[in-house]
């Protein structure tokens, strides 16, 4: 799967939650103004589909966009090269890095556990 680029991500974003949508759909989804003009948002768009990330329909003059991938495969894809390439495929290493960072804390740990116990 090739790599998003910071912008494409946040356009996959609002694609995913919408479901599929116009470029006006997803511009007005942007924060804050101004918001990106149409062009750089529907040429962010085109290069999603040359990657293979959506889909487009002609209706008149104007395309809709349907996400091609999902976000779930979109996100082990995204895990799966960061441990690989982080944390030399370990996923405890990864687990062990963000309590060192303190970004889980013992009860995150313990739900876990519960959800890797429950899966069975």
């Amino acid at each position: 799967m090739e790599p998003l680029t910071p912008q494409e991500k946040q356009l996959m974003l609002y694609i995913w939650k919408t479901g599929k949508g116009f470029i006006k759909d997803f511009r007005d989804k942007y924060p804050g103004e101004p918001k990106p003009p149409y062009t750089t948002i529907a040429t962010i768009a085109k290069k999603l589909e040359a990657k293979g990330y959506v889909t487009s329909k002609l209706y008149g003059n104007t395309y809709e966009y349907r996400p091609k991938i999902k976000q779930d495969k979109y996100k082990r894809s995204c895990i799966s090269d960061m441990v690989a390439s982080y944390f030399q495929n370990s996923y405890k290493d990864m687990v062990a890095f963000f309590v060192q960072e303190e970004k889980l804390s013992e009860q995150d740990l313990e739900e876990i556990i519960r959800l890797i116990k429950n899966r069975k």
